[in-house]
């Protein structure tokens, strides 16, 4: 009796002990719901100015005369137009996540969605080439929301729902990219469509492209009043705490400890005094001087931030191809669709996408891991540029249930291959040597992006055009130099860590 005794008390302190240690255990945090649906309306504005220019551009370059007539040089200057937007971002936006880092993102996000708004009111004015070319210019330059805002959001999170977090990224993309098309393309010349409504005000006439441009702009200077009013500074360094405040908050958890067992308080004690160190005003005056944009020149930042770039080559001529390609007749090697058609396909295929990234990605994530999920989904390319001469040999063949058949398979690989960003978001802020130059690491994958982007227009614009001009392999050469530029970042993709750390 003694003996089950003995062995009834040790079973019951032993329960008591897991009980301690499972109660200390940290469980998943929930969202920030508020601070993060204010950061992913902060990103939005930025797609839908960018794209909603896409649908009326051309008859805008046409329009200032710049041309001289031959219409042939349309898509030239309406690809420089395009591409000078990400030029530009390229040179500055290092510079405002930098900034963010010193005074806060708040004030960063709130500067650039005035940016926004300024530069795409003066583009729905601007009647001029050399105007179109200034404010265009302005809102590459004047805005660097989209390395701020992945930085606030490693902020607001913690490992155990960071992932969640950024799955939602994709969505914020896609309604910015729909949002344009849908009002580049249906509020363009107005006083045409509607001459017995808004065809009455001679500012429509004068201006065809600036009802669809301040529609813009109010979306963006909605987003600048919700932020002011409401987002909280997510920056540590710049987020005023009070140090007794903090003493006062440990010295509370501190009394709890004599209700747990003495697994736990051995180890709750190190993590709070750790906590206390962490928020020592002096700890963090000290760390603050010791931050130096020389600190993520490091492997664990660089090689991400290189597949940020790639990543943005490829995506960005994939995005350029689809309407190239699909508005290009079937005799040279395209599908001859419509405007209406191409924007109602893209459109479909954003709200898709969006959709799609929210509930999937956590849950490919665990699965699969970052690497493997990251290499799988980028050979997802491969099929979405193989699949266009495909298309086209169908197309001419009129096997039209076939082609459209194809493409509903490229759309979908394309949405897999999405999966890509949020992986590497997620490394690229992995990579950070500390929170206080996360705006720097992020500005750093932003600005190569942006290079990348303004440079991808250009090159697959000139290599579709000389593919048919020079009927190298069929026309087609265009599409087969891309894949295998995505099997060359395949490769470079084994030097990715296995995990995030």
């Amino acid at each position: 009796m003694a003996e089950i005794r003995r062995c009834s008390q040790t079973c019951e302190e032993k329960q008591s002990g897991e009980e301690g240690l499972i109660e200390a255990a940290p469980l998943p945090t929930s969202l920030p719901k508020t601070q993060l649906a204010i950061l992913l309306l902060v990103q939005m504005p930025e797609q839908l100015t960018a794209s909603v220019i896409y649908p009326f551009v051309n008859q805008l370059v046409m329009s200032t005369g710049i041309t001289g007539g031959d219409d042939r040089k349309t898509g030239y200057y309406a690809g420089l137009i395009e591409s000078l937007y990400y030029a530009v971002e390229a040179v500055t936006i290092l510079q405002w996540g930098r900034v963010s880092d010193h005074i806060g993102r708040k004030p960063v996000i709130l500067v650039g969605l005035f940016g926004i708004t300024l530069s795409i009111v003066s583009f729905g004015f601007s009647n001029k080439f050399w105007m179109i070319i200034l404010s265009r210019c302005a809102q590459g330059a004047l805005n660097g929301n989209i390395g701020v805002v992945k930085s606030a959001m490693t902020e607001i999170t913690d490992a155990s729902n960071m992932t969640r977090a950024f799955a939602w990224l994709p969505l914020a993309w896609s309604t910015g990219y729909t949002l344009g098309f849908l009002i580049g393309g249906v509020l363009s010349d107005p006083a045409t469509k509607w001459p017995n409504s808004v065809g009455r005000y001679p500012l429509f006439h004068r201006y065809p492209y600036f009802l669809p441009c301040i529609v813009s702009a109010s979306v963006s200077i909605s987003s600048w009043i919700i932020t002011l009013l409401f987002f909280k500074e997510s920056s540590s360094k710049n987020r005023t705490v009070s140090h007794g405040d903090n003493t006062k908050k440990l010295a509370m958890r501190a009394a709890t400890i004599h209700d747990k067992p003495a697994d736990t308080q051995v180890d709750v004690l190190p993590r709070m005094l750790n906590e206390a160190e962490i928020a020592s005003p002096v700890s963090t005056s000290l760390e603050s001087t010791r931050t130096n944009f020389r600190s993520i020149l490091i492997p664990g930042v660089i090689i991400p931030v290189l597949h940020y770039g790639l990543l943005s080559f490829v995506d960005q001529c994939m995005l350029v191809l689809m309407p190239l390609m699909y508005s290009t007749s079937r005799s040279l090697g395209g599908l001859g669709f419509s405007s209406t058609t191409i924007g109602l396909v893209m459109t479909i295929w954003t709200m898709l996408n969006g959709t799609i990234q929210v509930y999937a990605f956590p849950r490919l994530l665990r699965r699969f891991g970052p690497k493997r999920l990251y290499i799988t989904s980028f050979a997802f390319f491969l099929i979405t540029f193989s699949t266009y001469p495909l298309m086209n040999y169908m197309a001419r063949r009129k096997m039209e249930a076939g082609m459209w058949l194809i493409l509903c398979v490229q759309l979908g690989a394309y949405i897999v291959a999405y999966n890509t960003y949020s992986c590497i978001i997620l490394y690229v802020n992995n990579g950070a040597p500390s929170r206080d130059l996360l705006g720097a690491t992020n500005g750093l994958a932003q600005t190569l992006g942006s290079m990348m982007r303004a440079v991808g227009p250009i090159t697959v614009s000139s290599l579709f055009a000389l593919s048919l001009q020079k009927n190298l392999i069929g026309g087609t050469a265009v599409y087969w130099i891309m894949c295998t530029i995505v099997i060359l970042v395949l490769g470079f993709s084994t030097y990715l860590p296995k995990s995030l750390t």
